[in-house]
């Protein structure tokens, strides 16, 4: 049994055959979660994981499918941390997971500097707009703008906490290219994958992912391009692989 609160709705994780608490008046999670947790490199066996701006801990999930490792997620806002929590619980995943709320620029002073194995991120990606422009529902303001953290705080932070060798993955749009790729290489990590994806054949891309390593060699590989959706507005077999598994 799960408690939901208000509005909330038991989702499922296809793929993973998990479910995760969701509710329609804060941020849900994206496509964009799901591909970053699917794209990162993660050790199978042991490790230890932080997920920054960590939401209702939908990557945290979804890496518990592929790692045996130690997750924890970072989330400042309080409702979406205990989603997260509950959402835990639920899957009788908390000996693996766990969450804290907290502010990520804070976080290194509280679990460590230099202990983690791999960080992952999905943070806002646009710059905070004028207070008549900006969303009314806090929830989402915060999720989607650099109000309580900016592009250069996830990736300092995400340096602070890794090991020396140790994995940073974003998700990003690629707008915002250049801007992670040079405050990745000034906060010493360096980037090694990129991986641009495509609405679809045809279209500009509108979402990067990139991986980099704490002070690794200059080495930057360009993956395959990936494409969300077929011509006929289907998902393609990849995207319906990561969203759905092989049933």
């Amino acid at each position: 049994m799960v408690l939901l609160k208000g509005d909330e709705r038991l989702d499922y994780l296809l793929a993973e055959d998990l479910r995760i608490i969701q509710s329609p008046s804060v941020f849900s999670f994206s496509l964009d979660a799901v591909l970053l947790a699917k794209f990162v490199r993660v050790p199978i066996h042991k490790g230890s994981l932080v997920d920054l701006c960590s939401g209702n801990g939908v990557i945290p999930l979804l890496l518990s499918t592929r790692t045996k490792g130690q997750i924890t997620g970072i989330e400042i806002q309080e409702r979406l941390y205990d989603m997260a929590v509950r959402s835990f619980e639920y899957n009788t995943l908390t000996d693996q997971l766990g969450m804290i709320h907290g502010d990520i620029r804070e976080i290194p002073k509280e679990i460590g500097f230099s202990r983690y194995d791999v960080v992952t991120c999905n943070p806002p990606y646009f710059p905070t707009p004028s207070e008549e422009e900006i969303n009314k529902n806090e929830h989402l303001a915060i999720a989607r703008h650099e109000i309580l953290c900016t592009l250069e705080d996830a990736v300092r932070v995400s340096s602070q906490l890794l090991k020396q060798g140790g994995k940073a993955a974003f998700v990003h749009r690629p707008g915002r290219l250049l801007d992670i790729l040079s405050l990745m290489r000034k906060y010493r990590l360096e980037p090694k994958r990129l991986q641009f994806v495509y609405p679809k054949e045809g279209k500009e891309a509108n979402t990067i992912l990139v991986e980099g390593i704490k002070d690794g060699n200059p080495d930057l590989k360009i993956l395959p391009p990936l494409f969300v959706y077929k011509k006929n507005n289907e998902y393609t077999d990849e995207v319906s692989r990561i969203l759905y598994g092989d049933k």
